[in-house]
């Protein structure tokens, strides 16, 4: 199984703070946060990694390398401007090739380990598999609801009891973006989502663990915080 993290993002709200380090260099407890996924991908057993860049992404490059610290063989998606989390991906479906993959937000921290994921398989009948996570104070009506046996639900009124947070991380089968019909160059992922959930093509689970989009300066600092003796 590849992995793909998602870290060519502008992190306007972490500013200033990345105005010359991207977001996904910036340290909690001394430590890029992108070296946290990267750990983890090693300890999954997972050994390609395909990270894509656009803002300040030489940095990425020149820090993370070729991987072999991490015994990891990393490829770099590059990209002329950031094109959401769907156009990088059908940018590098190449890369990728056409198993079933590990998408990670590289702007997220969890204390799940990817090897819970990476040992899943999903069925034919679906596309994707979400982690999600109880909707945290600053987004209290979570991105999708879920019904018990674990299928995401549509639910545009955002009045379904059981509704969660997408935690930016999930195993995906490339022909969830490579067959989206509304497909282009520059496009959100959560649009092949909603795609899908209709057509009950996508599955999830909740993790009640630590979890932390680092979206903001605030958030950073907690974190640091959380993983500071």
């Amino acid at each position: 199984m590849k992995a793909m993290i998602l870290a060519a993002g502008l992190g306007n709200r972490m500013r200033p703070l990345t105005d010359h380090t991207p977001k996904p260099l910036l340290c909690a407890a001394n430590k890029p946060l992108i070296e946290y996924h990267l750990e983890n991908l090693q300890r999954a057993g997972i050994q390609e990694v395909i990270i894509n860049l656009a803002y300040l992404g030489e940095k990425i490059r020149t820090h993370l390398g070729s991987g072999e610290r991490w015994n990891l063989h990393i490829d770099y998606s590059q990209e002329p401007e950031p094109l959401e989390t769907g156009g990088a991906i059908l940018q590098a479906l190449d890369l990728l090739g056409g198993e079933t993959f590990l998408l990670i937000n590289g702007d997220v921290w969890c204390d799940l380990e990817f090897s819970e994921l990476a040992q899943r398989e999903l069925p034919a009948d679906k596309s994707g598999h979400l982690l999600l996570v109880p909707n945290p104070v600053f987004h209290p009506t979570g991105d999708f609801a879920m019904d018990e046996s674990g299928v995401l639900l549509d639910d545009p009124q955002k009045i379904h009891p059981q509704r969660f947070t997408f935690a930016g991380i999930s195993l995906l089968k490339p022909a969830l973006v490579s067959g989206y019909p509304d497909k282009r160059e520059k496009f959100p992922l959560v649009e092949t989502f909603r795609h899908a959930i209709a057509r009950q093509q996508l599955s999830g689970q909740i993790h009640r663990g630590y979890w932390s989009d680092v979206g903001t300066p605030e958030r950073l600092q907690q974190l640091e915080h959380y993983l500071s003796p």
